[in-house]
């Protein structure tokens, strides 16, 4: 990968440009160098040069394509190769839809998972990795679920006791609590605590 950084070293901008009109011609076979002036551009802000304020104006303006691929396109580039610094070779045959596949898992995973990954995405065909993060994420989603119940059970069950009641008395009670409550506040508050539970409940999960 270093021979590709020495040349986009060496590029001004408008080389860089022309540069990304050229290899979006072929995306499958130039998603790296691709993704690579499309990071590159976008991090130093070199959009601005074209008269553009945000790089999604100027890639869906001056390339056709969208911000949502443009951005995926950065995304698998800055993971993989700035971050994980996972050879070229690897990162061809794994493919540019595989890898977008993995990277939000991959994002989120210490060191020792993102390389079982990057294995994974080598190993599994398109249709069987796709197979295999869709069970991922429902399991996932199960044990939050799960999660949420037993504390929302705790919470009722807490509830009731301090104000003597059954569940259904419980509704009607704290209807009447939150009756003249602010909405916006109600809101932020439950925002705020639902971010903090979610992110303690991630922590205890990756200990």
């Amino acid at each position: 990968m270093q021979s590709n950084y020495a040349r986009t070293e060496n590029m001004n901008p408008d080389e860089k440009f022309r540069a990304v009109a050229n290899l979006k011609q072929n995306l499958e076979d130039n998603f790296i160098s691709l993704g690579q002036l499309l990071s590159e551009i976008k991090r130093s802000k070199l959009y601005r040069m074209k008269g553009y304020e945000a790089f999604r104006d100027f890639v869906e303006e001056e390339y056709q394509l969208s911000s949502s691929l443009a951005s995926k396109l950065v995304q698998v580039f800055d993971t993989f190769i700035e971050e994980m610094d996972v050879d070229e070779g690897t990162i061809k045959d794994i493919g540019f839809d595989r890898l977008q596949m993995i990277r939000p898992l991959v994002a989120k995973a210490d060191w020792q998972v993102r390389d079982e990954w990057v294995e994974l995405a080598g190993e599994m065909p398109t249709k069987d990795l796709r197979e295999h993060i869709k069970e991922i994420r429902k399991k996932e989603k199960e044990e939050n679920l799960d999660l949420k119940k037993v504390f929302t059970d705790q919470y009722l069950e807490r509830m009731t006791a301090i104000l003597n009641c059954s569940r259904t008395e419980l509704n009607f009670k704290l209807a009447l609590y939150f009756q003249d409550a602010d909405p916006e506040a109600v809101k932020q508050v439950v925002r705020e605590r639902q971010r903090r539970f979610e992110s303690e409940t991630a922590k205890e999960d990756n200990n």
